[in-house]
């Protein structure tokens, strides 16, 4: 297993330098002028002398080549001179945001807890709902409990996250006025009250990211149960007198969660790309209202450096579930 995880790890980095430079020539190829921003009455010297600054004056191969020397040798550098304290990034150049003029990992770790609070509480919140009701509903398959469940993850799953959200906020903060419609970035958490302000704006956001994934996580679930109920190893446990208790959770839970946690890791880089819709619509002010702003302000170095990060989640998530499946399922061995 460490052999495999190892081969893959080095196989992540021609993987990744490929998809760095698929999103580099697309965007190269999108219409827009980090210069149209600019005030009219700025001389076309100066603005010139401001592209030849941004570095687009300089070929195609050029501006990737540096790109990919600060990202993966500057950027590194600077996270070991922030932990401890070295100098080795001291004077050379990052990857320089166009619309703030500064460097571009600096504004993307500032808004990251954001995002983290919110996808991550509502991740969360979607495995602790969703695997319990796919486990009883597949034990009680065809009752009403079963049939109410897949109505309301059909629901969930169909419905996407810019119609729940609106729905939410009309609904809860407007009608009923329970819960606020904007997350509010700059709240701390220092007492009681605050800690419970805290709570309530994140509910709607939470929710609205939670109903899709744990509709789709139930889905499985359910039909991992059922296929393990019908197997031979669950008659045999019955037929030794186990309880039924035991039978379910001892046995075929276990081996219902194979699958499942494949699926669970493999979705998170989906949830983070969900979270840029919600983000927008609760003012969340994480990497996804970010990558939206950029793209908005054709700040091509931020968008080129947060899709590489989704890039960079769904190469590595993939590898995590090949490992995690192969550490569940005693019976697949990839050394």
């Amino acid at each position: 297993m460490l052999t495999y995880t190892i081969r893959r790890l080095v196989l992540a980095v021609p993987t990744l330098i490929f998809i760095s430079l698929a999103i580099f020539l697309l965007l190269q190829l999108a219409p827009g002028d980090p210069m149209a921003q600019v005030p009219l009455t700025v001389p076309p010297e100066v603005k010139q002398k401001m592209r030849e600054a941004l570095g687009l004056g300089q070929p195609v191969h050029v501006q990737y080549y540096k790109w990919l020397v600060q990202m993966f040798w500057v950027e590194p550098q600077v996270l070991i001179d922030y932990y401890f304290g070295t100098g080795l990034a001291e004077g050379k150049l990052r990857v320089i945001s166009w619309q703030t003029r500064s460097p571009v990992m600096d504004i993307v770790v500032q808004r990251i807890p954001q995002t983290l609070w919110v996808v991550g509480t509502a991740y969360v919140v979607a495995i602790l709902i969703a695997l319990p009701i796919g486990i009883y509903s597949a034990y009680k398959q065809y009752s009403v409990f079963d049939n109410v469940g897949t109505f309301i993850s059909m629901i969930g799953f169909s419905i996407p996250p810019f119609f729940t959200g609106p729905l939410l906020i009309v609904i809860f903060a407007v009608q009923l006025e329970w819960l606020p419609s904007v997350y509010n970035t700059v709240h701390k958490v220092i007492d009681w009250e605050s800690f419970v302000i805290q709570l309530k704006q994140m509910v709607l956001p939470v929710m609205v990211l939670a109903l899709q994934i744990t509709a789709q996580l139930n889905r499985f679930m359910r039909a991992s149960t059922l296929d393990n109920l019908n197997q031979d190893y669950v008659r045999t446990a019955r037929a030794k007198g186990l309880r039924e208790r035991t039978v379910v959770l001892a046995h075929v839970v276990r081996n219902s969660m194979i699958p499942v946690v494949t699926v669970i890791a493999l979705n998170v880089p989906q949830i983070f790309g969900g979270a840029i819709i919600t983000e927008v619509i609760f003012k969340v002010n994480g990497i996804g209202q970010l990558l939206i702003t950029a793209l908005f302000a054709n700040d091509l170095p931020m968008v080129m450096t947060l899709t590489f990060i989704f890039a960079i989640l769904i190469v590595v998530f993939n590898i995590i579930a090949d490992v995690l499946y192969g550490v569940l399922d005693p019976r697949i061995r990839y050394d």
